[in-house]
């Protein structure tokens, strides 16, 4: 039997001003989502979003935001000016993050383009007519091994305790999250965290493995991430202050 009901139509985002405490106005993306199962702000390089449940009011939307607005000035402060610097190319830095820390670069002519690290120093490959999209590729494989090496060391210790494992673990540039664990078990990393400190990292690493257990921000799922990392809310609070200049950073490098 066929149904000619159409389904309701997702509303469209909107934009929507907001006055700071400092008296500037901001605007800020309005997106309902099926999904979302409470109001989310975000803060990245493209601006400032609210992710609201299809069923949330707009008085519950416009007192959340009044409550967030000392926050988001916040957040909007440590927001990176717009990128000045080029991107990553043959000559264009002379020292690279990795880990919290800048490492010198090196260059060397060889027959193929890649990225190692040698004696502390990141030794950058390339062909004399190699084409710095090409040395950016290699410069974003060579972070995808170490964030997949820090992985390696870190997982084995955390997989005993949980139910089971993650179904596939994917490491890429997230605009805003750092992490993600989907309903098949497919965990997923921002990349630009192997700019920053190991610990934050690793941090993010056990927050997402301890959705496993628990599918949601509840007591007891920070209870279990507590149980595995203490110091959550010291890495919580680095990630809210230096995270967008990694995310920006990690950007220029390989984009």
């Amino acid at each position: 039997m066929f149904s000619f009901l159409k389904p309701a139509a997702k509303p469209e985002p909107e934009s929507r001003p907001l006055r700071l405490p400092d008296g500037d106005v901001v605007e800020i993306l309005w997106v309902r989502d099926a999904r979302a199962r409470r109001l989310r702000l975000i803060v990245n390089e493209g601006g400032v979003r609210l992710t609201l449940p299809l069923a949330a009011s707009l008085r519950t939307a416009e007192a959340f935001l009044f409550e967030h607005r000392a926050w988001l000035a916040k957040q909007l402060s440590k927001r990176p000016r717009r990128e000045v610097r080029p991107s990553f190319g043959r000559g264009s830095d002379l020292y690279l993050p990795l880990r919290d820390q800048k490492l010198p670069l090196g260059l060397r002519d060889g027959r193929y383009a890649r990225v190692d690290l040698d004696a502390g120093k990141i030794i950058l490959t390339l062909p004399e007519t190699a084409s710095d999209a090409q040395a950016r590729r290699a410069l974003k494989e060579f972070y995808l091994g170490q964030a997949r090496a820090d992985i390696g060391r870190w997982l084995p210790k955390y997989l005993p305790a949980l139910p089971g494992a993650p179904t596939s673990l994917k490491l890429r540039a997230l605009s805003s999250l750092w992490g993600s664990l989907s309903p098949n078990d497919d965990l997923s990393l921002d990349l630009s965290l192997v700019l920053g400190r190991p610990s934050a990292f690793e941090y993010v690493l056990v927050h997402e493995l301890c959705h496993l257990i628990h599918r949601n921000h509840s007591r007891r799922f920070w209870g279990e991430v507590e149980a595995r990392w203490p110091q959550w809310r010291d890495e919580r609070d680095y990630l809210h202050g230096d995270g967008l200049a990694l995310k920006s950073e990690l950007k220029r490098l390989i984009a």
